[in-house]
């Protein structure tokens, strides 16, 4: 042994190991305790919970409509949660006051739109758009707000209440046949045209049209007495900044849909749940919210369980489960001439856009709706929680309910999906045309054993 070495006492020794033992107990001890009164706690807010009153503070004003978006609550869906024993919880978005999930997306649009410069308030700019009709009503209010005017382009056979909505709040409205997105009459192309043409003139000037490097934006405006309108800068002249613009807002490729929900939509669900999540799921029409939410919950927990409800006629469930974006329906000697008529609105697509090429990397799973599924579970949530809900949440909570029948899950796990918007935006296309071809008898006596089962 080296000469500095010494053994310790045979006391040292003893009262050394004496207080690893008495520390390690004290560990163990403390951590049980820790755990015990956690879960205590959680059984005792459980059993005695009550309804906190709104609370109203001082001073707190919101500035303007769009002070309302966002912050809407987590409701639990109480018959569901209780027959499958987990909690299923929507994230009511139909409480914003545009009434859906869309009034995020186009409130970062127009904001992101300003803060690029590419639109200007209360200079005669508009705001063109196409859509089946929540993100117009959503960009019709907002922009209303803003002091910009609205185009929207929108398939004619949407439910008539998005139209008469769009129409109260001032905006133009051009209905076409649905087609698809390599026809120059589909709706959304149509959109871009409109908003190139706004800035042409009968004298000499011509459109500009700038792009910005997140999105496929579009915005033009005119140069009078130019000979190349291109070759003008922002800087050339002063009439630009209060020219009025068209600006295309390209919900489907803007990366602003996406961000809407990353930084706010998720980051809501990851503090309503304490960060105790099992999988979220939702449809996706633009994929801005699946791709938003689903990339922020799983940076937060990477075993979060992200999944798409898919409606009949969409090709994005074929896309996760087998890497191709088909669905048998639209195949050879099947296709109709226009698109698949379903009525579930605002979800599904056929395509892949900047905002579904985000989502599809952190997409686990996809399950396939019916069209009586969704009108049977949006019956039920009437009948049984009394929420009137749109038929792409309806779809959505199917969805719910098939993967955690698929994951086997009875005790507790939390799943959340997103309740885009109310059914008083779908009932008379609901009235009419689901009972028409279902009919009212056959939806009554529906089956919902298929979905809902006694734990």
């Amino acid at each position: 042994m080296p000469s500095w070495f010494r053994v310790p006492a045979p006391a040292a020794i003893r009262h050394f190991v004496y207080g690893m033992i008495i520390g390690f107990s004290l560990s163990i001890t403390a951590t049980s305790l820790t755990f015990y009164y956690q879960s205590r706690k959680k059984e005792r807010l459980a059993a005695n919970f009550e309804p906190r009153p709104i609370e109203l503070r001082s001073d707190e004003i919101l500035p303007g409509v769009t002070g309302l978006i966002g912050n809407t609550p987590l409701i639990r869906i109480n018959s569901l949660s209780d027959a499958l024993g987990v909690e299923i919880l929507g994230k009511a978005e139909y409480l914003n006051p545009g009434g859906s999930v869309k009034d995020r997306v186009a409130l970062r649009m127009i904001d992101d739109a300003e803060g690029q410069g590419l639109l200007r308030p209360h200079t005669g700019s508009r705001i063109f758009e196409g859509t089946v009709g929540s993100t117009g009503i959503s960009i019709a209010t907002i922009a209303r707000a803003r002091g910009y005017d609205v185009t929207i382009i929108m398939p004619d056979d949407v439910a008539e209440e998005k139209v008469k909505a769009l129409l109260a709040l001032g905006a133009d409205v051009e209905r076409v046949r649905p087609a698809s997105i390599v026809d120059k009459k589909q709706f959304v192309n149509l959109a871009r045209q409109r908003a190139l043409a706004f800035g042409q003139s009968d004298g000499d000037g011509k459109p500009r049209l700038m792009s910005t490097p997140s999105s496929s934006v579009v915005v033009t405006t005119t140069y009078e007495n130019k000979s190349e309108a291109g070759s003008a800068t922002l800087e050339d002249s002063e009439d630009f900044l209060y020219k009025p613009r068209g600006f295309f807002a390209d919900q489907f490729e803007n990366r602003s849909n996406h961000d809407a929900h990353y930084d706010g939509t998720g980051p809501e669900i990851w503090r309503q749940t304490n960060g105790n999540l099992d999988a979220f799921v939702t449809g996706a029409g633009t994929g801005g919210t699946v791709a938003g939410i689903g990339r922020f919950v799983k940076a937060k927990k990477r075993d979060i369980i992200v999944a798409i409800s898919d409606p009949e006629g969409s090709g994005l469930y074929n896309k996760v489960k087998y890497g191709v974006m088909y669905d048998s329906r639209e195949s050879e000697g099947t296709k109709r001439r226009h698109q698949v008529d379903t009525v579930v609105e605002g979800i599904g697509i056929n395509r892949m856009t900047n905002n579904i090429s985000l989502a599809i990397p952190i997409i686990d799973d996809a399950f396939r709706v019916t069209d009586a599924e969704a009108v049977s579970m949006s019956r039920y949530l009437v009948k049984h929680d009394g929420l009137f809900l749109g038929s792409s949440s309806a779809c959505n909570l199917v969805a719910c309910i098939k993967l955690i029948k698929k994951m086997g899950w009875k005790d507790g796990q939390t799943v959340v999906t997103i309740l885009c918007d109310s059914g008083m935006r779908h009932y008379s296309k609901v009235s009419r045309r689901v009972l028409g071809c279902l009919g009212q008898v056959m939806i009554e006596k529906m089956p919902f054993s298929f979905l809902v089962l006694e734990r």
